[in-house]
């Protein structure tokens, strides 16, 4: 393997990826296997979890993938899972920052933002916002103590800029319409501000953290959304989850090790208009 090779490797090093059986975390997890590393796949989710780590057992071999249940908005799950993982694997390299919800009830998430309750709003904040705080202050403590590690966490594009509201009129998801609650854009905002603050508390302790800021992603959305959301994007359509499994690869791979407290956009252009 040649150094540039090398660059774009993970082999032995350890990788937790929060949300880690969702559309992205799920995509996350598989290329970090691929590429070498040992992951720690954290989801709050047991049965998804557990039949996602028996898939890629079998692909890529029992001690390449472990799972661990958490819950990210609870302090005392956090400190245990990561300890948990500490004991399996000695240490942690690297943190996919990545879980994120839509709450327990949907319909909730989606409701018009002068309906809007407060207890909504905190819930999705309690692991949007909270969750990443928690994750990277425990983790966050492992690393630099070791003096080496890189953080990657998942924002949005709504986290700089405001959605096009127009293109929510006819749209559907999950058979209900949809929209992008305040209180996501908020919480993605937050991500940014907590990224920036770390990565220069922290950048004298070997320890970088990036965030990644995903387009929309193709999941299962409507026609009519798909086709009023890739009008606004330069490239023409929404992302493939493998458009933004390399961006994010990358800000945790050794070919990003002199960058820290960035925001990466993949976004198909949508931020440069």
């Amino acid at each position: 393997m040649t150094p540039f090779q090398g660059l774009f490797r993970f082999d032995e090093k350890v990788a937790v990826v929060t949300g880690g059986t969702g559309i992205l975390g799920s995509e996350f997890c598989r290329a970090l296997c691929d590429l070498g590393a040992l992951v720690a796949c954290i989801d709050v989710h047991e049965e998804s979890m557990n039949n996602f780590i028996k898939e890629l057992s079998n692909q890529y071999g029992d001690e390449k993938i472990s799972g661990f249940l958490c819950d990210v908005s609870d302090p005392q799950s956090v400190a245990k899972t990561v300890s948990d993982i500490i004991k399996r694997f000695s240490k942690i390299d690297i943190l996919l920052n990545n879980a994120a919800t839509k709450t327990k009830n949907i319909n909730d998430f989606f409701t018009p933002f002068s309906e809007y309750s407060l207890n909504t709003w905190r819930e999705v904040m309690s692991v949007n916002l909270d969750g990443m705080f928690l994750m990277a202050q425990v983790v966050g403590k492992h690393m630099v103590e070791k003096r080496q590690g890189a953080i990657a966490q998942t924002a949005s594009i709504y986290s700089l800029i405001a959605p096009d509201h127009r293109i929510y009129e006819g749209s559907h998801y999950l058979d209900r319409a949809i929209n992008t609650p305040a209180v996501y854009t908020a919480s993605k905002a937050g991500v940014i501000g907590l990224t920036k603050h770390l990565a220069t508390l922290w950048a004298e302790y070997g320890v970088r953290i990036n965030a990644l800021c995903p387009g929309g992603v193709s999941s299962g959305q409507n026609n009519a959304f798909n086709e009023k959301y890739s009008a606004r994007v330069p490239m023409g359509r929404m992302a493939k989850t493998i458009d933004i499994v390399g961006p994010m690869m990358f800000l945790v791979s050794d070919a990003a090790k002199y960058m820290t407290g960035q925001v990466l956009y993949a976004d198909g252009g949508l931020s440069a208009w």
